[in-house]
């Protein structure tokens, strides 16, 4: 069995967390050596008794093979952060999940996308404002990423899910595990027409700690984070706060100063976070990450050097351009970067995403970025 198999069993085994892979992954046991381990050897590398007994025990090639049937049955696939496929801008967070399980379009994991959140119980207001913001990103190409839940999540996906970018749905348990159940219909549209994913296997129910994990992927997945309506105590702050330490945009639409429901994404505002009132205000930021709208080849100094023609396949904007022929001449740090192509930090971070993107750059330990 190669590393995504034995990865995809270690992820099945319940109490096997984020960390404890990580640690075995660092041991050099995502192997085959990983099915003649002991629990000894197992502990020896950090893991708790309890946990290196039960892999010494369950772990085997007949039950990774039995896990991956079930799963296949169920209808569900998976992609690892091994793939090709893993979406580049996930990679870059904080804990990227090892497994997503997913039904539906795995395409739209390369699409740029927005996270919309808000309230489970939204005002009119607020319910309006999402639908109609959520649409008009959607038909303009952005894909709308949200977390499944009651009012605001379920709006935003209703109104996405026709549109030309599509929705995401991230779910916080096992694909089997439908919460909020009268969501059902939604989900089935949304996993035919767009894409809905989970970290969770198969057969995880629904517990208030996994939403806060889940909310990592939302803000993960995406250019930026907008909040559509949320009291102080709202979890779509979490997602926020997400947005934020992966270096995402946070942006937030006000609401009436008397409304609790407003509370969250005023305080954002007074914060830092960009003031939207029309879906204008964010397209303005996305424009070259949207086909329709992205710029050609143009800048004559880019386009006669010999790294010319791959900017102009890869379909980059004279800045990525600029950027892409600064690092064809070998990698850079952050501070490199700023020094010799002149962009402040916040244009150069969103330069720097669209070319991760469009997988013309990635990035190494140490915020240093070089070309594929």
């Amino acid at each position: 069995m190669n590393k995504r198999d034995i990865l995809f069993g270690l992820h099945e085994v319940e109490g096997i967390g984020w960390r404890s892979i990580d640690k075995i992954c660092k041991a050099g046991f995502l192997s085959e050596r990983a099915f003649d381990c002991t629990a000894e050897d197992w502990e020896r590398i950090g893991l708790k008794q309890g946990m290196s007994n039960r892999l010494a025990k369950v772990l085997t090639r007949d039950w990774i093979n039995r896990r991956q049937s079930g799963m296949e049955s169920a209808r569900v696939s998976m992609i690892t952060v091994f793939d090709d496929t893993y979406p580049e801008l996930l990679k870059e967070t904080p804990q990227p999940p090892w497994i997503i399980y997913y039904r539906g379009r795995i395409e739209l994991l390369q699409a740029p996308g927005i996270a919309m959140v808000g309230t489970r119980v939204p005002t009119v207001y607020g319910r309006k404002v999402g639908a109609v913001l959520a649409e008009e990103l959607a038909a303009s190409g952005l894909t709308v990423v949200s977390g499944l839940a009651r009012g605001i999540d379920s709006v935003c996906h209703e109104a996405a899910v026709g549109q030309s970018g599509g929705t995401i749905a991230v779910m916080a348990t096992g694909m089997d595990k439908i919460y909020p159940s009268e969501n059902r219909g939604l989900l089935e549209r949304i996993s035919r027409e767009g894409l809905v994913i989970t970290e969770y296997p198969i057969g995880t129910k629904s517990h208030p700690g996994l939403f806060p994990q889940r909310n990592r992927i939302i803000a993960g997945l995406t250019l930026g984070t907008v909040v559509v309506e949320a009291d102080s105590r709202s979890g779509s702050l979490i997602t926020a706060d997400a947005a934020l330490e992966a270096g995402r945009d946070v942006f937030a639409i006000p609401g009436p100063i008397t409304s609790p429901k407003s509370r969250g994404a005023l305080e954002l505002i007074k914060q830092g976070a960009a003031l939207v009132t029309g879906a204008a205000d964010i397209l303005a930021e996305y424009a070259s990450f949207l086909p329709e709208k992205g710029n050609s080849l143009s800048n004559p100094e880019v386009e006669n050097t010999p790294d010319g023609t791959l900017c102009a396949e890869k379909n980059l904007t004279s800045d990525e351009s600029r950027l892409y022929h600064i690092l064809h001449q070998g990698p850079c740090s952050l501070d490199e970067l700023l020094e010799k192509s002149g962009m402040d930090f916040g244009h150069l971070h969103s330069v720097l995403l669209s070319l991760i993107i469009k997988k013309a750059v990635t990035s190494l330990p140490g915020a240093v970025y070089k070309v594929i």
